[in-house]
């Protein structure tokens, strides 16, 4: 099952988008339209986090359709994408829900998330994430890649 160490006191999974539940890969097409591959075991997570009773935030530095379905077909409680510096939104909802340290952890795997993961207690990356982030202290991070049960590694890590 993985070898995360999670506690039980978590309540809410706040991830980045691309690079953690994509496989960070863009896909363009004649039309110049972007479309992002997603595995199905990353988007059960979704479905096994909130049906344990876990909030869930998305804060993406792109917009995509990608999570607009995942919001609302799992009725997402944050979801802020064309995000920048993401470590406002996330003390912002940090302190919307009253969440202590040890009750969210968050997922990142690039500079842009460095912030983020600095300020959380719980960390967690992929391995093909950068260096930068890898060396983020105390940062766990999963055996999937990617856009290929990392995201549900966690999920399932959570729900035992």
């Amino acid at each position: 099952m993985g070898k995360l160490n999670l506690p039980k006191t978590i309540k809410m999974v706040i991830t980045d988008f691309d690079g953690v539940v994509t496989d960070n890969c863009v896909y363009i097409g004649d039309d110049f339209s972007m479309t992002r591959r997603l595995n199905f075991k990353d988007v059960m997570a979704f479905s096994l986090l909130k049906k344990n009773d876990y909030k869930i935030g998305i804060i993406s530095g792109e917009k995509n359709a990608a999570i607009e379905i995942l919001a609302k077909k799992f009725q997402i409680e944050e979801v802020h994408q064309n995000i920048r510096i993401k470590i406002d939104v996330l003390k912002n909802i940090i302190e919307k829900y009253g969440l202590s340290k040890d009750e969210f952890l968050y997922i990142g795997d690039d500079v842009n998330d460095i912030e983020c993961l600095e300020f959380a207690k719980y960390k967690i990356t992929v391995p093909h994430a950068a260096e930068k982030v890898k060396a983020v202290k105390d940062i766990q991070v999963t055996e999937n890649t990617a856009g290929n049960g990392a995201f549900r590694e966690v999920a399932d890590c959570l729900i035992g």
